[in-house]
């Protein structure tokens, strides 16, 4: 039995369950694979950004944020160069 790599190939899950590939595989033989389901991009996106809004409403939480972000800067330019 000839070796083979792993290989990661984007793909696409049909309705009806067909997995379509997105670029050609080659192999010698018949191979299995496992299979993830991934959230669409477009939901990824739209949570995303309802997140960062929620986060942003939030103003004891940015206050804090920027808190913690202008004692960084101050810790970094208090570094010796």
């Amino acid at each position: 039995m000839e070796d083979v790599m792993l290989q990661t190939v984007e793909a696409v899950i049909e309705r009806d369950g067909r997995v379509r590939l997105l670029e050609a595989v080659m192999l010698p033989e018949s191979r299995r694979a496992l299979v993830t389901v991934l959230p669409d991009a477009a939901d990824t996106a739209e949570d995303l950004a309802a997140a960062y809004a929620e986060m942003a409403a939030d103003e004891a939480r940015e206050a804090e944020a920027l808190e913690w972000s202008n004692a960084l800067l101050s810790d970094v330019a208090d570094e010796a160069r």
